[in-house]
C-alpha cells in the first residue's frame, strides 16, 4: 500500500519497512516498545472465531493491509508472540546470517509453530522486499506487492480477494486511503461484505475511509472502552509535534500521548445485521480490561 499520508509530526521508519529481512525492523522498533501487532493478535483471533461461526465452513480469507514482513499473520497463525520475534531478530546468533539462510531458519521456525486453526492469509504491501520475505518463509498464502491506492488489483489478486472475510490493519492507517478499501472490498464475492478491523493512531482522519466502508454496506464503530498504545515516541520533538497535532484536531492527549506513547483507536466495520446482533463491546469482551504491555 502506498505510504503517502503520514500523520503530521510522526517520525518516519520507512527505511526499515522494505529491507531484505526483518532484522532492521526489530532493531529499530523493539527499543521503542512497538506493540500494536500484539494487540491486533487478540482482536483478530476473536473476530476470526466469530466469522467462522457465521460462515459455517465457507471459504475464508484474511487480508492484511501494509503487511510488510507478515508480522500480523505470523502472530495470528502461529504460537508466537511479538516479544519472541523481537528477541529472535535481535539475537547475536542470527546477526551474521545471510538473508537466504535466515529465510530457511524462519521457514522451519514458523512451520513448527503453525496453529491448527490458521487462516488463509493474503498480504498486501508495496514494500516488495518485505512481502517477498513473508511469502518465502510461509507466512502468507498470497503475497501481492501491488499499489491499490493507484490501480485496481491484478486479475490474480482479484481472484484471491473474492473469498475475503476480514480485512486487518495495524500500522498502516496513517498511509492508506479510501481507495485501497474500495478496491479490496469491491473484489470480494462473499455473501456479506468482509469485516474490517483497523488500528488507527488518534489524530488520523477516518471519515473518508468510514464513508468508503459505508458504500460497501459496512457500519464503522470505534471501540470506546480503551485506547491501544502503539509505541514510545522516538524523541521529545516527535512527542511535541504529535501533541500539537492532536490538540489542533480537538483531541485531548493529556493522560494518553502525554505519558510517552503514541496511542491508537480500534475501529471495526461490520454489516448492519451484525452490529444489531451484538454490540462491539460485547463482541470484544475482555479487551477493555487488558492494560497491554507498556
Amino acid at each position: 500500500m502506498a505510504r503517502n499520508r503520514p500523520m503530521k509530526g510522526k517520525a518516519s521508519f520507512d527505511d526499515v519497512y522494505d529491507q531484505p529481512d526483518p532484522r532492521a525492523f526489530a532493531q529499530a522498533l523493539a527499543p521503542l516498545d512497538y506493540q500494536i501487532p500484539e494487540h491486533g493478535r487478540a482482536v483478530f483471533r476473536r473476530l476470526v472465531e466469530v466469522l467462522r461461526e457465521r460462515d459455517e465452513g465457507q471459504p475464508f480469507s484474511l487480508v492484511d493491509l501494509c503487511t510488510s514482513y507478515g508480522v500480523n499473520p505470523a502472530l495470528l497463525n502461529h504460537e508466537v508472540v511479538l516479544a519472541e520475534l523481537y528477541a529472535r531478530y535481535r539475537s547475536p546468533e542470527l546477526a551474521d546470517l545471510a538473508t537466504e539462510d535466515l529465510q530457511l531458519a524462519d521457514k522451519r521456525f514458523f512451520a513448527d509453530r503453525r496453529r491448527a486453526d490458521a487462516v488463509h492469509a493474503i498480504g498486501l504491501d508495496v514494500a516488495a522486499n518485505a512481502i517477498q520475505y513473508a511469502d518465502r518463509v510461509g507466512l502468507l498464502d498470497v503475497a501481492a506487492a501491488e499499489n491499490l491506492e493507484e490501480r485496481d488489483p491484478s486479475p490474480e489478486l482479484a481472484r484471491a480477494l473474492a473469498d475475503a472475510r476480514l480485512v486487518t490493519v495495524t500500522g498502516g492507517m496513517s498511509y492508506v486511503t479510501a481507495a485501497t478499501f474500495d478496491r479490496v472490498l469491491g473484489a470480494a464475492r462473499v455473501a456479506e461484505p468482509p469485516w474490517v478491523a483497523a488500528f488507527a493512531l488518534r489524530g488520523v482522519d477516518m471519515r473518508p475511509i468510514e464513508e468508503a466502508l459505508q458504500r460497501h454496506g459496512l457500519v464503522t464503530e470505534r471501540f470506546t472502552p480503551r485506547t491501544f498504545p502503539q509505541r514510545r515516541f522516538a524523541s521529545d520533538h516527535e512527542q511535541e509535534q504529535v501533541l500539537t497535532h492532536l490538540r489542533d484536531q480537538g483531541i485531548d492527549p493529556d493522560g494518553v500521548e502525554s505519558d510517552g506513547f503514541l496511542h491508537a483507536w480500534l475501529y471495526v466495520a461490520r454489516p448492519r445485521s451484525a452490529v444489531d446482533e451484538q454490540p462491539l463491546e460485547g463482541l470484544l469482551a475482555g479487551l477493555e480490561d487488558e492494560a497491554g504491555p507498556r
